[in-house]
């Protein structure tokens, strides 16, 4: 079987990032906006859009790898939680105004494994340590050959634009113009 065309809009990117992103065409297709340094999909598959990047990380947790795929979801996360994504992993990422969370890994897979823990640590069905236990073990049967739910699909309904927070206004109208009459008068 012959190999699949490689994109050209990937031609000058590193290897590690060059890879991570064919896999997305392989699976979604041609990108819906593209930069030099970003291919963006929207709305493929199960994800609010993926993001392939030039630039990629270095990334140890649960082997070394390298993270230049993002997938996003909308999803709000409590304040009180943001902590333990944090801990659980750095690859996560929580846009609170946004409502939007997303995983930034090698492959789509990695992904979804990531943000199915992100939710049992959201939800207390798991531990940060309990999660991030069950993140190397999955990873690991990945390469074993071994079923793999977890990267397989989402296990939970992603939100919608409700998702967001745009947090609470501290300053009113009249505190406003009040800053805007001192500053004028400093002038």
């Amino acid at each position: 079987m012959p190999d699949k065309p490689k994109s050209r809009h990937t031609e000058s990117w590193p290897e590690e990032s060059r890879e991570a992103a064919q896999l997305v065409i392989d699976q979604y297709g041609e990108p819906d906006e593209i930069t030099d340094s970003q291919l963006i999909w929207n709305s493929p598959g199960p994800w609010k859009r993926i993001v392939a990047s030039k630039a990629f990380y270095e990334h140890n947790f649960p082997a070394p790898h390298t993270d230049s795929v993002e997938s996003v979801i909308d999803y709000r996360v409590p304040v009180e939680k943001f902590s333990e994504l944090a801990e659980f992993d750095g690859s996560v990422i929580v846009e609170r105004t946004a409502g939007e969370v997303s995983a930034r890994c090698h492959d789509e897979q990695a992904n979804l494994l990531a943000l199915n823990l992100m939710h049992d640590i959201v939800t207390g069905a798991k531990t940060v340590d309990e999660a991030r236990a069950y993140y190397a073990k999955e990873f690991a049967d990945y390469r074993r050959k071994k079923p793999t739910p977890y990267m397989e699909k989402l296990h939970f309904a992603p939100g919608d634009r409700s998702a967001a927070d745009p947090d609470s206004r501290v300053l009113s109208d009249e505190d406003l113009e009040q800053a805007k009459r001192e500053g004028r008068e400093r002038q």
